[in-house]
């Protein structure tokens, strides 16, 4: 595949296929941080040592072993990226925002579906990840877990015997795993029930974030909740923890969309149908007003209030209208109020609602 494709396409193919509690879960990502063991970690690292981290993964894709998902990948250099096509890949989870903002000498290699990408010198000199659509944490950790296996065949990691893997940031050192999914909240958020939940998920060693992680902001009432600390558990407790909180965060949310539909059923179809004609109508809109009423169409087509809008619909959506996608849509850069109103035009296409 190549790089117009990766940027072109707002849909990642994992995202086309429903996962379990789909209606809940957007997706479960796992992320393995690793070093190699004889260069200095990347924030102390020249620009020629970096440069031999990146040919020392190029290397191992040139290996026999190769696991099947990374065949055909190749590595895209970040120097050979604008910053618009580096912010379209952090836009679709791709790379990460440090990657793009602070790497002069990174690299990444995709998978063909998107659902593994290889991060390189990035605040680590290796970072792997696997995405998945729904809830498939397990699923996700095995994959991650074989291409850990496999590219530790080929270069050797900084390892401490009682630390376990070593890592630029001492939250991620031991196992070196960071396990989330990226959950939609909006009934508990309508009930006014998130303030209780989310001190409640932090006092268990979890993290919750916005949608591009630590620093970023929810938009559309989707959260990404993570393990904070991997020293002193073993991958499988950190997968096991994370499942078992996330699932009594379903629980919670279904039960609140099952309250909303019992006792206020007319306000809540009231709510959903506004923002689904605001979306169809709008000539002009801002990001969080977008995502503000995609959650509420959202919301709306899992709980059948809406019908004829695929969910997958509103899965592009959410990317597609992000600055940096919006201005790789009309193929030119835009200014804060033309960005609005091409945002609100493409929702109208998508929609069905724009006429010819």
């Amino acid at each position: 595949m190549s790089l117009n494709q990766f940027l072109d396409n707002a849909m990642s193919e994992w995202m086309r296929v429903k996962g379990a509690e789909s209606d809940v879960i957007f997706s479960s990502r796992v992320r393995i941080a690793r070093n190699l063991s004889h260069m200095p970690f990347p924030m102390l690292s020249t620009a020629s040592q970096s440069e031999e981290v990146i040919h020392l993964i190029e290397d191992a894709l040139m290996k026999e072993d190769i696991p099947e998902i990374l065949e055909n990948a190749e590595l895209i250099h970040m120097a050979d990226l604008t910053d618009l096509q580096k912010r379209v890949l952090v836009e679709k989870h791709l790379i990460s925002p440090h990657l793009a903002e602070e790497s002069t000498s990174g690299a990444v290699l995709f998978s063909q579906d998107e659902s593994v990408s290889i991060m390189v010198n990035e605040e680590d000199h290796v970072r792997i990840q696997c995405l998945f659509p729904g809830f498939q944490l397990e699923k996700a950790w095995q994959l991650a877990s074989q291409i850990d296996d496999w590219l530790e065949k080929h270069v050797s990691f900084a390892f401490d015997e009682q630390c376990g893997y070593l890592t630029s940031c001492p939250t991620n050192v031991g196992t070196g795993i960071r396990a989330s999914v990226m959950i939609h909240l909006p009934a508990l958020a309508l009930t006014q029930q998130l303030n209780r939940f989310i001190p409640a998920i932090t006092q268990v060693g979890l993290a919750v974030r916005g949608i591009y992680g630590e620093g970023s902001e929810a938009l559309g009432n989707l959260y990404q909740v993570s393990n904070q600390v991997t020293l002193g558990q073993s991958e499988e407790e950190i997968i096991n923890k994370l499942q078992g909180v996330v699932r009594q965060m379903i629980d919670h949310e279904k039960q609140a969309r099952e309250r909303l539909l019992g006792m206020s059923p007319i306000q809540l179809e009231d709510r959903v149908t506004r923002s689904f004609g605001i979306l169809g109508h709008a000539r002009i809109i801002d990001s969080k007003e977008a995502m503000k009423r995609l959650s509420d169409v959202r919301l709306g087509i899992d709980l059948d209030l809406l019908t004829g809008v695929p969910s997958s619909v509103m899965n592009e959506l959410m990317v597609l209208i992000q600055p940096g996608f919006l201005q790789q849509y009309a193929g030119e850069k835009l200014g804060a109020e033309e960005r609005d109103v091409r945002r609100a035009q493409l929702i109208r296409e998508r929609f069905g609602m724009e006429k010819d």
